[in-house]
């Protein structure tokens, strides 16, 4: 008798997690890399071993649940996707491939923040008074009047705070001096500040 819908849904089920059972980190590499039968359960018990692990590692190094959370699904979303294209050889050592992407996703994550709160506090309105609230940024209003800047200096802009690249080396990207590069960079920060109405500090 042929098995109902569901039945056969729950039959096939079964049989996939059978595959995963006393399985290596290593065979659930392989059956999702040759996206076999079992590869589907094999996804979710890879998810299963090592998204714990990468939210604790998250938590350790960026010290954010969010952030945590952010790097756990990148991480293991990004080990998938490279198992399901074969561009992992050896699947023996994919746990090592999973903590390796771990740091250098974190440090990604890390240079990234580290990379905004420097734009940001380059558009602070100054040291905030013991007494009072820390100023706050616009960000929307900040993107906007990057928007509004010429493509050269909005590129400096960009390559200096977002790239963290010295004044040489954008002056070799742009084929301008490296004077020039400054220039254009105290000329772009100058109408940023007036485009946020934000006066200079002192110094």
């Amino acid at each position: 008798m042929a098995l109902t819908t569901i039945r056969e849904s729950r039959y096939r089920h079964r049989r996939m997690s059978s595959h995963t059972i006393g399985a290596t980190d290593g065979d659930l590499a392989r059956a999702i890399a040759a996206r076999t039968e079992a590869a589907e359960a094999a996804e979710t018990e890879l998810y299963r071993r090592f998204a714990p692990r990468v939210r604790l590692y998250g938590l350790r190094h960026l010290r954010d649940e969010d952030a945590a959370r952010d790097l756990m699904q990148q991480v293991l979303l990004l080990t998938i996707e490279k198992l399901r294209d074969g561009a992992i050889r050896d699947t023996e050592m994919i746990g090592s491939f999973i903590l390796g992407t771990s740091r250098m996703l974190a440090v990604n994550l890390k240079r990234r923040d580290r990379r905004r709160e420097a734009l940001l506090d380059t558009f602070s309105t100054g040291p905030a008074v013991a007494s009072a609230a820390p100023s706050v940024i616009d960000e929307q209003a900040l993107e906007g009047c990057l928007s509004g800047l010429a493509e050269r200096e909005r590129t400096v802009v960009l390559l200096t705070f977002y790239g963290e690249r010295p004044s040489r080396d954008i002056a070799q990207t742009l084929g301008i001096t490296e004077g020039n590069v400054r220039v254009i960079r105290a000329r772009a920060i100058e109408r940023l500040r007036a485009c946020m109405g934000v006066t200079r500090r002192a110094s």
